[in-house]
């Protein structure tokens, strides 16, 4: 955990929306090549990001938002996160994730059955 007053500037932002805007303690982020864990005063860093929640630390208590891939910088404390899609949990539509989770189990039925013959 970060040292009393000392916090990040988190920014997760899509084409279409600045999902994300908050002071926090730490973030943990899965890049291309691993795991990487974010604390105040961090080093400048870029990196590529895998489809990974995104995790972070604030008040004492670890949150997630979604990342489907893009890029993190962190630079003067601030962590910036461009994905092409990101929702928070309580963001999520729960029928629209199960119609799409439907679709694609479909898709992979199709794909196999006409890759077989």
């Amino acid at each position: 955990m970060a040292e009393a007053g000392k916090t990040l500037h988190l920014e997760v932002i899509t084409p279409d929306a600045a999902v994300l805007h908050e002071d926090v303690d730490f973030v943990l982020v899965r890049a291309l090549d691993g795991d990487l864990g974010i604390m105040p005063n961090h080093a400048p860093l870029i990196a590529s990001l895998s489809i990974w929640p995104l995790c972070y630390d604030k008040g004492g208590k670890r949150q997630y938002i979604t990342v489907a891939s893009g890029f993190l910088e962190v630079h003067d404390n601030t962590v910036t996160v461009i994905t092409p899609a990101s929702e928070k949990p309580e963001d999520i539509d729960v029928a629209r994730a199960e119609a799409a989770l439907q679709r694609a189990l479909r898709r992979l039925d199709v794909a196999e059955k006409y890759g077989k013959q």
